[in-house]
């Protein structure tokens, strides 16, 4: 019974991944690192020239444009992190890999 418990209590923490909780968890990041460096919402605004009600509506609701979220972390020193997000390619199987080898010379996409 106690490896049953130990799988469920497994099972009942993983959740898929989507597009609001992901940008939620962003911005509650944020704002964690706007508490830590001592910063209201009104001071990184006016650090960022993000207008305040979008720093407010990304804290609340995860919604936020991609310029502004660069501005947001480049006025708290999180531009390489922000930059490196696509710089390495993800795979999860040997072919994949070879395909990737493959188009890294590519500019452009094509359909076979």
């Amino acid at each position: 019974m106690q490896d049953t418990n130990n799988i469920l209590s497994l099972l009942d923490s993983y959740t898929l991944d989507n597009v609001e909780d992901i940008a939620k968890g962003i911005a509650d990041d944020f704002r964690k690192r706007r508490i830590e460096k001592n910063l209201t919402r009104k001071e990184i605004s006016e650090m960022s020239g993000v207008p305040l009600g979008n720093v407010a509506r990304f804290e609340q609701k995860g919604l936020i444009s991609l310029k502004n979220l660069i501005l947001l972390a480049m006025s708290l020193k999180y531009t390489s992190e922000v930059k490196s997000i696509f710089s390495s390619p993800k795979y999860s199987t040997m072919d994949e890999l070879t395909q990737i080898r493959k188009n890294s010379k590519k500019k452009k996409a094509s359909k076979l």
